[in-house]
């Protein structure tokens, strides 16, 4: 299934971007994120975000992404988002000269939470796989764009009909910095059907 960037929009547009038939490029803005309440309790709503819109209940969106972030919280990577108090998104935030955080936030009625394992600051790409099943989400990372890791499985309560998804970047403090992204494609769902204990019965 092809990705097609003409059916792209914009939740608030950045100054400067590219879109092409086969890579997206963002600039950042400064002072730009996504986050709400949950331990720094503010509220954050203003990363753009780059979206088609679909009612495919069973899919995976794959990306690469490559970065030049060099400053605290520089991020880019996958995102769903459906409203300012519901959403999830994977990136790379980079932190310092040696690490950043690889990670995950999901977002539902208005609470953040952050999932994050540390890695090594000199890596500066990263593919990323979203995958839906109905309401339930799956958020994969890979290297190589061949095996892929899970980085999260949740539920989105809002997220059962009509959803948009794609791509975001954002530099949260003073700093702008280009994202690239590439190889992007739709499929089947990637993220198979649960093979182990059955459903509670209703």
């Amino acid at each position: 299934m092809k990705f097609d960037v003409n059916k792209l929009e914009w939740t608030r547009e950045p100054k400067d971007y590219l879109i092409a038939s086969d890579k997206i490029e963002i600039l950042t803005n400064p002072h730009t994120d996504l986050w709400q309440r949950t331990y720094y309790h503010f509220r954050n709503d203003n990363a753009p975000v780059l979206q088609v819109e679909t009612s495919d209940k069973f899919f995976s969106f794959t990306v690469k992404t490559e970065f030049e972030s060099k400053h605290r919280f520089d991020q880019c990577g996958v995102v769903m988002y459906l409203d300012s108090e519901n959403w999830l998104k994977g990136s790379i935030e980079y932190e310092n000269e040696r690490f950043q955080h690889l990670g995950s936030v999901v977002t539902n009625n208005g609470y953040s939470d952050w999932a994050t394992t540390e890695i090594d600051a000199s890596i500066k790409s990263m593919w990323y796989r979203l995958s839906r099943r109905e309401d339930d989400y799956c958020i994969e990372c890979s290297e190589d764009g061949i095996v892929f890791k899970q980085m999260r499985v949740c539920h989105m309560w809002n997220g059962d009909g009509t959803i948009s998804f794609g791509i975001y970047a954002c530099s949260p403090e003073d700093s702008s910095f280009k994202a690239t992204f590439t190889n992007m494609e739709i499929t089947e769902c990637k993220w198979l059907a649960h093979d182990g204990q059955q459903p509670d019965s209703e």
